[in-house]
Parts: structure tokens; sequence; C-alpha cells
């Protein structure tokens, strides 16, 4: 049975573990580099960027955590998940892992205050939209070549993206009853 990492060093990792629950798989807290050795796929939750960049520093998880990525480890990031693996970033810091090719602006949409929520059309998801909730949320200011747009807001800021078997989302699924885009991502791990 497939184990789920979810990196549990900062934000809301306690929500996607139990949406994994949820769905019936095994979902293990990632804190150091041999967790990683532990999971099957890792989800990297939203939350602070600097201070998730910080403690993958601090606890040396960042060079491991790019390997299992090279290698073929399927990975998601949600809010502040997408801005740890972007390519770049429209600000000088936090440094991105560099994984997927998007530049990315953190905070595109203002302050907490400024929080909103978006029926999103994705196709991969099938006909029926998916609500989006959107906390202090970055965006894809730029796609680079192998990236697929899979969702994009109504003036056409792109809000989620794949590339290979990396995902990123500038929302927050974990926050819906809908498990849709969890149950995509774990598909993954049937075809690796």
């Amino acid at each position: 049975m497939a184990r789920v990492g979810v990196l549990a060093l900062q934000g809301d990792f306690a929500e996607h573990l139990q949406v994994l629950k949820d769905l019936e798989v095994e979902g293990v807290e990632v804190r150091l580099p041999q967790d990683l050795e532990k999971v099957d796929a890792l989800i990297i939750p939203g939350g602070e960027s600097t201070t998730i960049c910080r403690l993958m520093d601090l606890y040396h998880v960042g060079e491991p955590l790019k390997a299992r990525v090279h290698a073929g480890m399927p990975v998601w990031g949600t809010c502040a998940g997408m801005i740890v693996l972007a390519g770049a970033l429209t600000e000088d810091r936090p440094k991105p892992l560099g994984l997927v090719n998007i530049v990315v602006t953190r905070n595109a949409f203002g302050r907490q205050t400024d929080s909103f929520e978006e029926d999103l059309h994705i196709p991969a998801l099938g006909d029926e939209p998916f609500r989006a909730v959107f906390i202090r949320a970055p965006s894809i200011r730029r796609v680079g070549e192998g990236v697929e747009v899979m969702a994009s807001l109504p003036n056409g800021t792109p809000v989620a993206a794949r590339q290979g078997h990396i995902l990123v989302t500038a929302f927050h699924p974990e926050l819906t009853n809908d498990t849709r885009l969890h149950a995509y991502f774990l598909q993954w791990l049937n075809k690796g």
C-alpha cells in the first residue's frame, strides 16, 4: 500500500493528513531526510513559504527532496508549497527548490483579508466546478516549457499546473470537502 508523506515542518499539514485518512491512504508526517525514504509521494502544504524553506534548510530536507523528485517521486505543492517548488519567484526570497518550470508571485492577491473562494473548471476532475479557497495565495506569473496549466481564474491567471509528476495549486484543496484533487494526485502512484 502506498504511503504519502506530508511535509510537516509548518503550515496546514494536519488537514492534508486528514484528507488522506478519509481516502483510506496512509499519510506520514515528513520532517527529516530519513522520513522521505519511507514515502512514495509527498505533499508540501500551505503555510508560510519563508518559514518552510528555512526549516527545510535547517533540517537538511531540501536536497534529499530534490533527489527524490528527480528520481520520479510525485510531489504536490499547495499554496506555499507551490512557492517552494517553483523554478523562480518574482521576489528575492525565499529561494525555491527550482523543480517546476514556473515563475510565481507570493501573496499575489493581497493580504489575509483579501482571501477569497472561486469555482474553478479543472478538466482533469470532470465537469463539476472545484470550489477553491485562496488565502494569501500566490499566482503563476509565467509558465515555462513542459508545464500544463490545469486551471485559471476568470481573468486568465493560472492557479494550478502540472509538470510531469509535479502538481502545484495556488489554493487550499484540503480546506474543502472535495477530495477530487487529492484523488487525482493519488492516481499517479498507480502509474509509477
